[in-house]
């Protein structure tokens, strides 16, 4: 069996990009669009519509010469780039608006038969249905391409550009009356009935869109790395180009009234018009037509060999290959029964803007692929041609701007159907990623450049303003949750959190991958809740020299940690003597220290927050107060409230509640004068005896300590509490200034 080779060149994908751009719009609407709003207002629309099609064009070039570009053209460079699941949901759009074009160009290539439809009217009074002429030429498309399939098409383009070609020549080369007798100057052109500009937009706009036909034909390709970016971008610009040069022969040469309402003005203008502009009519949309009808089949074949559509049955039909011809020839049929349902019922205008909407939907995708991956990209994202980031983040912020511009209900439409498509897909294909990590890798590098950034700043810039940048290590976390909720608390609004879960012992193959399995589980388990903090594990022989490393470790934000949790349970008396043992090893990193001691309850956040300040807490209790506000910012505090408790030297009560009480006006922090109480210290009394008094029913009981106490009384220190459940221990490394 003889085996076909893949050896078409640049030339397939210029031509085939230039005849469907210069198509069945230049001939039937150009001139309308002329005539409606005016030469300036043209202009206007073939700039804007070019800044949509050259970044999709740029787009698509460098996604292309990244790798092989297969079958399925452009569908293959969404679904390869932006995943399966979301390159079916783009992939089905697009195809929609190949099939469809298909249709557009049948129904615009009977145009070229107005001549005939004139004659029977004027001459029997009778008036042919399009249809008469449009479904013919139809069945005849279909039976050329099951027939001789692509390579009769690519064949076929080169008689249907030359034809082009001389019909552009005679026409600019035409001369009217209206040129003759009057003056035109771009410089005193008008610009009118602007209210109708998108109206007009949506129907020109599918005269700009075939810059990618030729991505089609990538599966036949003898270097599509070469070829596509090459034909794509020669396209395109040649075709803006040529557009704004028709602009002004048009409106240099007929009136307005000619221009809106003769719909092959272009016959009156060029020489020999009346039989050039059909033909050249009837070439162009014959060579679009053939165009789509090659490409169509070929990128819902691709979307069938990837299980795109529910069902084994129907992506083994969709997918058949004739295997003599090398074509899809049920996806053809498929496409062609497409065409002839909107052939049988469509206009030019409707079937426009129908086609514009789709393109704009996949023209924005492939942007904004391109945008993502000039920051999301793999190390295997390696394009020979690369376009600039800036070009395609236009093209995707314009292409949205227009969706909206011209029918802001039916875009709303389109993205929910794309949606439902996409969650549908996802549902059949759950095992399938792709979208997400070229945002998390944009992501990351987003990260990257603003940790550099803010470590930059920080040799330039003394920061005063104090922030919790907080690390909780603990081996007890499938144990009790407390220290987990109360560092989601700190990290709710305004301060920063590390978990990380302890696994004692050396690093190993099967301590590491231990180590992954419960890293997994722990963010299955907090990602249940709204949590702020970032999770992670560590390996060490030992609680010290887990420690050591992790007061090392760098904050997630570019902001130095500078708060340690540690976490103990009112009955582990061991793990309060490990606490008390490492406090030293932490203090010496200039950290401030929290001990959270809870009971067998969770902390109970319906209840109120009690502070208590002691006199020995000069430089505690600035920390302890924003603690308390900060935790109370959680909704979790919702229902509770702040309450202080001073203790003061008997006769030093006054001056005690007027500093404490501009402190907090001072620092606008939400607690009432009424719920601040003024204590005395009385010899017979101690201050856990007050505590047991007065905050038995507090959700958290808040109570500093220094470390030279620490040292010298040890576990005593934290005894004595007998009614409290949950007691937050604090221990500032320096004064925290309130502003």
């Amino acid at each position: 069996m003889t085996v076909s080779k893949k050896g078409f060149g640049t030339a397939p994908v210029f031509f085939t990009a230039m005849s469907t751009i210069l198509g069945a719009i230049l001939f039937l609407r150009f001139g309308y669009g002329v005539g409606t709003l005016g030469f300036w207002g043209v202009v206007l629309i073939i700039l804007l519509g070019h800044l949509v099609t050259i970044p999709t064009a740029l787009a698509i070039s460098e996604i292309a010469t990244n790798k092989r570009v297969e079958g399925g053209g452009e569908y293959f460079i969404i679904s390869r780039s932006f995943g399966l699941n979301i390159g079916a949901t783009v992939g089905i759009a697009l195809y929609m608006s190949q099939a469809i074009s298909v249709a557009f160009y049948v129904i615009a290539f009977t145009e070229s038969f107005e001549f005939l439809f004139e004659y029977l009217k004027v001459n029997y009074d009778f008036i042919l249905p399009r249809q008469a002429i449009s479904l013919p030429a139809m069945g005849a498309l279909a039976f050329l391409m099951f027939k001789k399939g692509a390579n009769m098409g690519v064949k076929t383009l080169y008689i249907i550009v030359g034809i082009l070609a001389v019909a552009l020549i005679l026409f600019f080369v035409g001369t009217t009356e209206y040129y003759q007798t009057n003056t035109f100057s771009i410089f005193s052109a008008d610009m009118r009935n602007m209210s109708q500009f998108f109206i007009v937009f949506a129907i020109i706009f599918p005269a700009f869109t075939g810059m990618t036909a030729g991505v089609g034909l990538s599966g036949e390709l003898k270097n599509p790395s070469k070829s596509i970016p090459l034909g794509t971008t020669l396209a395109t610009v040649s075709g803006m180009i040529i557009y704004l040069f028709i602009a002004w022969k048009l409106a240099s040469s007929a009136s307005t009234t000619d221009l809106t309402e003769q719909q092959l003005i272009m016959g009156k203008i060029a020489l020999g018009g009346n039989i050039i502009i059909p033909i050249g009519l009837a070439a162009s949309t014959l060579s679009s037509a053939i165009g789509s009808i090659m490409v169509a089949p070929r990128t819902l074949q691709a979307l069938a060999t990837d299980h795109s559509f529910p069902g084994i049955k129907v992506n083994a039909f969709l997918r058949l290959n004739d295997k003599k011809k090398d074509e899809p020839i049920n996806a053809t049929l498929v496409t062609i029964l497409i065409a002839f349902i909107f052939v049988a019922v469509g206009n030019v205008d409707v079937v426009a803007g129908i086609i514009s909407m789709f393109f704009m939907v996949t023209y924005g995708s492939l942007c904004l692929i391109s945008f993502l991956n000039h920051f999301g990209a793999s190390p295997s994202y390696r394009p020979s041609f690369k376009s600039r980031w800036y070009f395609s983040l236009i093209g995707f912020l314009v292409a949205l701007f227009i969706m909206f511009k011209i029918d802001a209900l039916y875009a709303i439409v389109s993205l929910l159907a794309m949606t439902i498509i996409y969650l549908l897909i996802n549902h059949y294909h759950r095992d399938r990623k792709g979208l997400e990590i070229i945002f998390i890798n944009a992501i990351f590098q987003l990260n990257r450049n603003l940790q550099v950034y803010l470590q930059n700043a920080r040799k330039r810039t003394s920061y005063s303003e104090w922030r919790p940048s907080c690390i909780c290590i603990s081996d007890k976390t499938f144990e009790r949750k407390e220290a987990f909720r109360l560092l989601n608390w700190i990290s709710y609004k305004y301060g920063f959190g590390t978990y990380i879960h302890l696994i004692q012992g050396y690093f190993s193959k099967a301590s590491n991958k231990e180590a992954r399995a419960t890293l997994d589980k722990l963010i299955l388990q907090f990602g249940k809740i709204e949590s702020q903090v970032y999770v992670d594990t560590m390996i060490s022989p030992s609680y010290t020299s887990a420690i050591a490393q992790a007061v090392q470790l760098p904050g997630i934000t570019g902001l130095d940690n500078n708060m340690l949790i540690f976490d103990n349970n009112i009955n582990d008396e061991n793990g309060l003597k490990r606490i008390i043992e490492n406090y030293g090893l932490v203090n010496a990193g200039n950290f401030d220290v929290l001990i959270l001691r809870t009971g067998l309850d969770p902390i109970d956040s319906d209840k109120d927050i009690h502070l208590w300040l002691k006199r020995t807490d000069e430089s505690n209790a600035n920390l302890m107060i924003l603690l308390s506000f900060i935790i109370y910012a959680h909704p979790d505090w919702k229902k509770s409230a702040i309450k202080i408790f001073d203790i003061s030297k008997p006769g030093e009560i006054e001056n005690t509640k007027t500093h404490l009480q501009d402190l907090i006006v001072r620092g606008r922090l939400p607690i009432t004068l009424k719920n601040i109480e003024f204590l005395e210290e009385k010899e017979d009394v101690s201050i856990q005896e007050m505590i047991n008094q007065r905050s038995a029913d507090a959700g958290l009981v808040i109570l500093g300590f220094r470390g030279d106490h620490l040292k010298h009384q040890g576990k005593p220190l934290f005894e004595g509490f007998n009614n409290i459940d949950s007691m937050l221990f604090v221990n500032s490394h320096d004064e925290k200034v309130i502003e």
